[in-house]
């Protein structure tokens, strides 16, 4: 038996994002049900090459009826992934890298080594398509983005797949990261350079920053905004006010991830957000077992939240499995990546 290796292309080239959305959306649910196994995110921290190292391992199994496909199906793996700071300087390497293992559930047999980084950056943007989807205004048509890394060319590819946005407005302190980002689309979208309270006047908003001091406020949201913060991924990050997170309606994706290292950590370990100022998790959602915006996905039109709404995503490994899985299948039917040993077991 192979073993298939995937880098970066071969991950990007496979990852279709409506079949990773499907995919996500089906982790989500299958982890509200009680089909999904994944123990707590561990860390290694290394203060003395300025790092760290986490592990994400999960399994899942989607029900037929909680799938786009023709059959329900179960998937396990697990994602090694580190944060240096200093690499980009010190070593002309990236910042996070990510190694994806994903296995036969039945057998344990590894069928795929993938880039975690890419895969990551997949998964992430169809988390937030997801949300989008069970939260934005039905009709919303305008897209916001706070931080114009890599993380934002998901966010776009993946929101713009369940709604027709049109505009998009990019606000980044780093004046060549915003042209980038505006020649990738422009050829799709009417997008442009704008402040974080223009972007955060769009009907749908996605924050991916890693700043420790808030930078979007109430003032800087619309009526009725959607909100995806997504940049919050470690103990001390937060993007948004604490009084827009108390006036909004917050949505998680797992309540120890959270609460330890999500959005709300900060205001949560101070004392000022509550329990009693969450509103549920995605997966609730997701199944059913609470209302999403009034309007959306199957939602009554007189039913659902109104106002400002807040995605808290911190990342969950059940994402990557499932996002691992669209991929690894995909490079399958197609020849793609490179077959080998890993074993050495033979033909």
């Amino acid at each position: 038996m192979q073993t298939l290796l995937l880098n970066a292309d071969d991950v990007d080239e496979n990852a279709r994002m409506d079949r990773v959305i499907d995919a996500v959306r089906g982790a989500f649910t299958a982890y509200e049900r009680g089909d999904a196994k994944m123990p707590a995110k561990s860390y290694i921290d290394l203060p003395e090459y300025n790092g760290d190292f986490r592990s994400m391992p999960a399994y899942l199994d989607v029900r037929t009826e909680d799938t786009a496909e023709d059959a329900g199906w179960d998937a396990a793996g697990i994602k090694w992934v580190n944060v240096h700071t200093d690499n980009p300087a010190d070593h002309d390497l990236p910042t996070v890298m990510g190694t994806m293992i994903y296995s036969d559930p039945e057998t344990a047999f590894p069928l795929a080594i993938l880039d975690g980084t890419t895969l990551t950056m997949k998964r992430t943007g169809a988390a937030a398509a997801v949300a989008t989807d069970e939260l934005a205004v039905p009709d919303a048509t305008s897209l916001g983005i706070v931080g114009a890394g890599v993380q934002s060319y998901t966010q776009l590819e993946a929101i713009a797949a369940v709604r027709d946005i049109e505009e998009v407005v990019v606000s980044d302190l780093d004046e060549e990261r915003v042209a980038d980002f505006i020649d990738a689309f422009d050829d799709r979208f009417d997008v442009r350079a704008g402040s974080i309270s223009e972007a955060g006047h769009c009907d749908v908003l996605s924050t991916v920053t890693p700043v420790e001091d808030p930078i979007v406020g109430p003032d800087d949201v619309g009526d009725h905004t959607h909100v995806n913060a997504m940049g919050a991924d470690a103990e001390g990050k937060h993007e948004l006010a604490d009084d827009l997170l108390l006036d909004a309606t917050v949505v998680i994706d797992d309540h120890e991830q959270c609460t330890h290292s999500g959005e709300i950590n900060v205001p949560y370990a101070a004392g000022v957000l509550t329990d009693d100022d969450i509103y549920g998790e995605i997966g609730e959602i997701v199944v059913g077992n609470r209302p999403g915006r009034a309007g959306a996905t199957g939602t009554d039109e007189d039913a659902g939240v109104d106002g400002v709404t807040v995605f808290d995503s911190t990342g969950l490994a059940i994402q990557d499995v499932a996002a691992a899985r669209v991929v690894y299948e995909q490079a399958d039917d197609n020849d793609n990546g490179y077959p080998f040993d890993l074993l050495g077991l033979g033909e």
